[in-house]
This record gives C-alpha cells, sequence and structure tokens, in this order.
C-alpha cells in the first residue's frame, strides 16, 4: 500500500504568512488521517529575494504554532537536501532531458522582445503569452548561439490544441484549454530553475502522493500535468485550497489585514488558538464545536468538508477564539503562558537594558516599559502635533518609511537606524525632527526610551503595525497620494544614484 505523503513548499522571500501555516495545517491533517508522512521543503529558487533569516523564521513560526514535519532542511530525511538551491544539479539533468527528448527548447528572445512583445499583445486584448519565436531554431544555430556564450532560457512546448483535464479532490474535474497555457521557462538564463520544474520534479522525487495548495495554483497546474507526463512520471493527486479572505472578501492582504504569523505571537495570541482558528476556515468539526485541538482535528479529518467558498479571516472571531483558550485555562497554565510570552527572560532582559538609565524606583518601570508588553499604543491626532512638521509631512514621514521598513529584510539596530538616517537625508528633514512621529507611533509618547532599539526590541510585525495604525489615526493616505508618494520617493532615489559623490 502507498504512503500517503503530503508537502508545504514556502518561499523564503518574506514574513511567515498565515496562508502558509493554513495550507500547512490541512496537509499535516490528511496526512496523519492516513498514517502519512508530512514534508517540509524551501523554495528558494528566488536568489535575489530568498534569504536564509526568512527560512528561519518560516521554520520557527510553524513550529511555535504547533506543526511539525517528519522531513525537512532541519530535521532531515531520505530525499534531502530539501532546499531547492542545493538541488541544482537535479534540476540541470531533468531539464537537459526534455530538451534531448524535443519537449523543451532553448529560447533566446531578449527582456526587451519579451516586453514589446506583452505590450502588444495587451493593446489587441489577447492573453499575453510567448509566441514561439526560438522553438523551430535548427539545433546547429542553438548549439552555435550557446557556445558563443549567448544568454538564453529554457522553455516548455505545450500543445496549442486540445483541453487540460486535472482531477481535484474538492473541485472534481477542472478544465484548462492549452491555447491559454504559456510555454513557461523551465530553466533561467542563470541556470536556476523556475518554481514549476523544480517544483515537479521535487514532488516526484520525494515521492509526494497528494499535492494540497492554494486555489491560486490552478491556472499553474497545467504545466505541471504536463511536465508529469512529458517525463513519464505517475502524477499525484491534487486538491486545490479555498483562498483567505478579507472581511471585504478581497484576498487575505498585509494592507488590510495582519497576515504574519509573527504579529499574532507578538500581539499575544495563543498558538493553540490561531491553529485552531486556521482549521475553522473553510472546515468545520462532524458536531460543529467551535474550539478544538490538533489532535481532535485530526482525528475527525474529512478534506471533502472542506468548503470552496472563500474563508474569511477576521481578526476579531480570531480575538474571540483565543479568549476562549485563554479564559479555560487553569491560572498556572495562564501564569505559564504569559510568562512564556512577555516575562522570558531573553526578551525581559533586552527591556530592562533599555528602561534601566531611566528609573529611580521599580515602580517607575512600568511607565516606561509598558509599550513593550502591549499590542498597540493609545495615540490620537494631536498626539503627533509638532512645531516644525505639519500633519500632512507627518503622515508622508511614516508612509514612505513604512514602505521601505516591509522590504527590510534583516531587522537589527543598525539596518533599522541606517535605513531611517537615509530617508530622513532624502526627505530633507533633520534627524531629530524626522524621528518625532517614530516615538510616538511606537511608544505612544515623545519621550521614551531611543526608539530604534525599541523598534528592534518589538519586532518587525509589531513595528510595522503600529506604524500602520499611526497612519490610520492621521486619517489614512489616499490612493493619489500614495500614487504622488511613491513616485516622488522614487525620483529621490534615482536622483541620489546619478548624483556624483561629493557632487553639491
Amino acid at each position: 500500500m502507498t504512503t500517503v505523503r503530503t508537502r508545504i513548499a514556502p518561499s523564503p522571500t518574506g514574513d511567515p504568512h498565515v496562508g502558509t501555516a493554513f495550507i500547512a495545517l490541512f496537509n499535516v491533517c490528511f496526512a496523519r488521517q492516513h498514517q502519512g508522512k508530512f514534508i517540509l521543503r524551501i523554495e528558494d529558487t528566488d536568489q535575489v529575494r530568498s534569504t536564509r533569516e526568512s527560512e528561519e523564521q518560516i521554520l520557527q513560526a510553524l513550529k511555535w504554532v504547533g506543526l511539525e514535519w517528519d522531513e525537512g532542511p532541519d530535521v532531515g530525511g531520505p530525499h534531502a537536501p530539501y532546499r531547492q538551491s542545493e538541488r541544482s544539479a537535479i534540476y540541470h539533468q531533468h531539464a537537459q532531458q526534455l530538451v534531448k527528448d524535443g519537449h523543451a527548447f532553448h529560447c533566446f528572445c531578449s527582456s526587451e522582445r519579451l516586453d514589446a512583445l506583452r505590450a502588444e499583445q495587451m493593446a489587441a486584448k489577447q492573453n499575453p503569452g510567448y509566441d514561439g519565436h526560438c522553438i523551430n531554431l535548427e539545433k546547429a544555430e542553438v548549439e552555435k548561439r550557446l557556445a558563443a556564450g549567448e544568454s538564453a532560457v529554457i522553455r516548455m512546448k505545450v500543445p496549442r490544441e486540445g483541453t487540460c483535464v486535472i482531477p481535484d479532490m474538492l473541485r472534481g474535474d477542472i478544465e484548462i484549454p492549452w491555447v491559454e497555457v504559456d510555454m513557461q521557462v523551465l530553466m533561467k538564463a542563470d541556470g536556476l530553475p523556475t518554481y514549476h520544474l523544480a517544483n515537479v520534479v521535487d514532488d516526484h522525487l520525494m515521492e509526494i502522493t497528494h499535492v494540497i495548495r492554494g486555489e491560486e495554483w490552478i491556472s499553474s497546474t497545467p504545466k505541471h500535468v504536463l511536465l508529469y507526463k512529458l517525463f513519464g512520471w505517475q502524477q499525484p493527486v491534487f486538491c486545490h485550497m479555498p483562498l483567505l479572505r478579507n472581511p471585504d472578501k478581497s484576498k487575505l492582504s498585509k494592507r488590510k489585514n495582519p497576515t504574519s504569523i509573527n504579529y499574532y505571537e507578538r500581539m499575544g495570541f495563543l498558538p493553540e488558538a490561531l491553529l485552531n482558528y486556521l482549521g475553522r476556515m473553510g472546515w468545520s468539526m462532524p458536531d460543529e464545536r467551535e474550539k478544538f485541538t490538533l489532535d481532535e482535528m485530526v482525528e475527525n479529518f474529512d478534506i471533502k468538508r472542506v468548503s470552496l467558498g472563500g474563508p474569511i479571516f477576521d481578526v476579531e472571531k480570531l480575538s474571540w477564539l483565543n479568549s476562549v483558550w485563554l479564559r479555560e485555562m487553569s491560572v498556572p497554565q495562564l501564569m505559564q503562558a504569559f510568562q512564556k510570552w512577555a516575562v522570558n527572560p531573553e526578551y525581559l532582559s533586552r527591556v530592562v537594558t533599555q528602561i534601566q538609565p531611566r528609573i529611580q524606583t521599580l515602580s517607575d518601570a512600568a511607565g516606561w516599559a509598558g509599550f513593550f508588553f502591549s499590542g498597540g499604543v493609545n495615540v490620537t491626532t494631536e498626539s503627533f502635533a509638532h512645531k516644525k512638521l505639519t500633519a500632512d509631512e507627518v503622515r508622508k514621514i511614516l508612509q514612505v518609511s513604512l514602505w521601505e521598513l516591509e522590504a527590510l529584510r534583516q531587522w537589527n539596530h543598525d539596518a533599522i537606524a541606517a535605513l531611517l538616517t537615509k530617508i530622513s537625508e532624502k526627505l530633507g528633514y533633520k534627524l531629530r525632527d524626522f524621528m518625532f512621529p517614530f516615538f510616538v507611533a511606537i511608544a505612544g509618547s515623545a519621550s521614551s526610551t531611543p526608539v530604534m532599539e525599541s523598534m528592534n526590541i518589538l519586532g518587525a510585525d509589531l513595528t510595522r503595525h503600529r506604524l500602520r495604525n499611526a497612519i490610520a489615526v492621521l486619517g489614512g493616505v489616499s490612493k493619489n497620494e500614495a500614487k504622488d508618494w511613491e513616485k516622488e520617493w522614487k525620483q529621490k532615489l534615482v536622483e541620489s544614484v546619478d548624483t556624483p559623490q561629493g557632487a553639491a
């Protein structure tokens, strides 16, 4: 009997997303229900955006929420390595096999040609896609151009007639005409694979039997189905889960809802409650109870009970469920949970280091350290009044800084200080004035511990949350303002690059 094997394959290019935990949870439940194995694989083929720091955060966040895997980069396993960046030779071998068998081809088209083609297709209201320009090049010409060092990618050949039929556990047969499927790049010019080739090769070699993933991958599945066929491999069973949604039914995004698992940990949500809530996203226990553990979910799991209606991720409902978990704890359990969250030696020592030079009695500590132990701070528009900054300038400073802080991957004092100093210089403010809104947004007061180190201690997610809250308190930023400010900021960055060093 075949052992059920499921997997989660996050890309380490940002904060650990609740959507990743959502999909991982259902993969865990399906595997455990069938006495199978759950695998974690890191898909880090995007070498520009992927970082080991992001990978570590993903692993820590999934462990914090209560999920464990049988094989992965940190625990090893029979199909190691579990990082795609360490499997390049495997993908190269398989890509070359497809070329040899006539199922893929080298494409020498420049980015300029492809951009022009896409613009032309969009103007003609056509589906953008590769036009097969290099598909019929003679073998001798291809070899000559490659030998000359000409840049090329490897694309897969895709039928232009007929329909791809994809059996799906939740949706039945999904039909997508082949003409709507692009001739996907499989190997990039830098020799690294794209997601599509690496995903299929790894799933086959790691013996994945069931691919349970988000519905955003449905349009890509024909490419994967075709690759299984071209390699002569048996394809896994596909199951495309519904996407998590904001209360307004839009796709869950950090612009409208906190999406990072780290945010919920720092806000003081219980991992059991968050996992419980994710289990309620499009699924329910047979007896419809709201509160249940992971073991109880596994015991009663049936993937056929998943609803395809977009599950709404509502922080208020999560807060309510978290309160149920808190109220049903014994006093010793609650004390232990609180101590683990806030009064643990590692976090407490960092906070104490900041307040020690500023207190005269231990009772002073609460006033200086309070904002380190709260989810948010109470601020009003009056809190941001400043003799040298207008309200619009304060909003602009916070918004531009938030954009840059959202992209900051190395979260430490030096990186934060360097970034904010750069922004203050580019926007033309003295650092003292520029930092004023941050003291208020982060600590709730202009008189506080050094705010850059406070941001470091609080962490990226809580810091960004407080900045977003401050912007909202100040009236938010309109679409036109955001567009104008973003354009202006990008121009300032361009000017700084173009201006010679030492120029006036």
